[in-house]
Formats: structure tokens, sequence, C-alpha cells
């Protein structure tokens, strides 16, 4: 049932994926057929991988020096403390993160539509492209709250040189990944999170499913469903461990051939299962993040 078609406000951006081994898992991406960045690194303390896609991307995410993670100032934001006391607790999916013409714009809409706000975050690092070469990349970050806790993280990203971080290259992969479909969110109470999911995404677009809601927005859809309702999705193992605040529990990737997919899995010796029509790698083999491949 839908609440309302008005708008869709912004779009998936990436997924920060928090991990203790990054180069094992970024092996394991490239095993269910990813291409997958170079390592680089934040001045905080933290490193990555990506999967670049059509237009967002996977943020495969380690602490690599953690002597310079630094605790939030008062009133603010620290994405590598953040990410540092997440994977404290375990590994998985930690933050979402939604497209961004303007950060500032965006913490002013959080403040109208009642979600909490900090300080805009500004920082550039160096990426590497496939030829060896080097450019110059900067994002504003805005950082808010959904839940009362630190189980899932939420900001949106501005890119200021798009044209240095896309790579078309990097955005080719063996199982024809074309984006992000959706990400799902589990919590006891899906219905709860729908007024501030939906101010997060800037989106009027709220659909009522059978086991929770799926706000849709510019660029996929964020699902917020009940620990029974992300068995069904993603396997009987898949849902984090239980809890009142809301956590990521997967994500599905559209691909444009499926056989492609089911291909490069296959090649790439990890396990995974059908269901529901969607090809399903467990969080047991993803470092707690369930991922489906289905059809774009």
């Amino acid at each position: 049932m839908a609440v309302s078609t008005r708008t869709a406000g912004r779009g998936l951006d990436h997924l920060v994926l928090a991990v203790k081994d990054l180069e094992a898992a970024a092996a394991a991406y490239a095993r269910l057929g990813f291409t997958v960045t170079p390592r680089a690194q934040h001045p905080w303390g933290t490193a990555n991988h990506l999967v670049q896609l059509g237009g967002s991307f996977l943020e495969i995410l380690g602490i690599d020096r953690p002597e310079r993670i630094r605790p939030a100032e008062p009133g603010g934001f620290s994405f590598g403390a953040f990410n540092r006391d997440f994977l404290a607790r375990r590994e998985g999916f930690s933050m979402l993160v939604l497209d961004s013409r303007d950060a500032d714009a965006d913490i002013a809409d959080f403040a109208r539509r009642g979600l909490p706000t900090f300080p805009r975050f500004d920082f550039e690092r160096v990426a590497r492209r496939p030829d060896g070469s080097e450019r110059k990349v900067a994002f504003s970050l805005a950082f808010t709250r959904i839940g009362a806790g630190d189980e899932a993280g939420f900001f949106t990203c501005a890119q200021h040189y798009p044209e240095n971080f896309w790579t078309p290259d990097f955005q080719r992969h063996a199982n024809t990944a074309a984006d992000i479909a959706a990400v799902t969110l589990v919590a006891p109470d899906p219905m709860a999170l729908q007024s501030r999911l939906a101010a997060f995404a800037g989106s009027d677009r709220v659909r009522v499913t059978g086991h929770g809601i799926a706000v849709e927005t510019a660029r996929g859809s964020i699902e917020a469903v009940t620990p029974h309702g992300a068995r069904l999705l993603y396997g009987v193992n898949s849902d984090p461990v239980g809890g009142e605040e809301p956590r990521f529990a997967g994500f599905r990737i559209a691909v444009a051939d499926p056989s492609a997919a089911e291909r490069a899995v296959s090649l790439g010796g990890l396990p995974a299962e059908p269901i529901g029509g969607r090809l399903v790698v467990p969080s047991g083999t993803l470092f707690g993040t369930a991922l489906a491949f289905e059809a774009r």
C-alpha cells in the first residue's frame, strides 16, 4: 500500500561495510565477481577498498591506524570512532550513505524534519586509478541518527570531484553488478522507523510490506523489516544478533545477467543459495553482512 508518491528525494550513495580483516574481505568480494579498487587510507585511521557500481558503491572499511582515531568533538560526530566501536561489537554493514548535492542543505533539511544534526565534515584523499595515476577526491558529509544507539549509522555524501572518483574500468564486474537495489534494516518494530527513514531519504514514497516498510529513494530502496522478515529475505542465519536498536542485515545488488552472477559466485567457490528468486550469499561468508543478487 503506497502512502504517497510525491517525491523520492535522495538516493542510495554507498554502504559502509566494517570488517576486521580488510584484505580478506576485499578478496571475498573479488571472488564474488566484483572489481575491487586498490586500498586507500583516510587520515583519521581507517582504510578501505571500494566496489564502484553504476551510481553507487560499496565501501569495505577497516581500522588500520587505531592511534589516529579521535573521539567526536562535543556536539560532533566521528566516523572513525563510530566504526571502531562498531567493530568492537561485531562486523558488518555499519552505515548507510545517501547522495547529496549540498551537505549544508541536508543538515538544514534534517533539522526541519526533526532529525538530529551534526557539523558538516569535509575531507579529501588521493584516489589511485587503474593505470596507476593518482587524482584528488573530496567529500562533504552530513551525519544524523535514526535510532538512539550506534548499531546503524546514517549520513549523506556530496562529492566535489566526481570526475576523479568514478572510473569505468572499476565499474565493470564479472557478475554484471549494476547498482544497489535495496538495503535492509532489521528492527523489532519496523513501522516505528517509517517517519525517520523517510525524513533521512527526503522521500514521501513509503510502502507497507509483508514484514515492515520500504522507503523508495531516488536510487534504490531502504527496507525496515522484522527479524523474521530478514530471515525470509536472506536466510535463517542472516539477521544480526537481536536487540531493540535497528541494525543492517544485508543488501541487494541488481545485476544485468543473473546467470553471469551465478557463474561468478560459483567460480569464486563461496557458498550461496537461491531464496525467493535471488541468489543469496550468507552473512557468515561476507563478514557479518548478507548479500543478494537479483535481476535488474
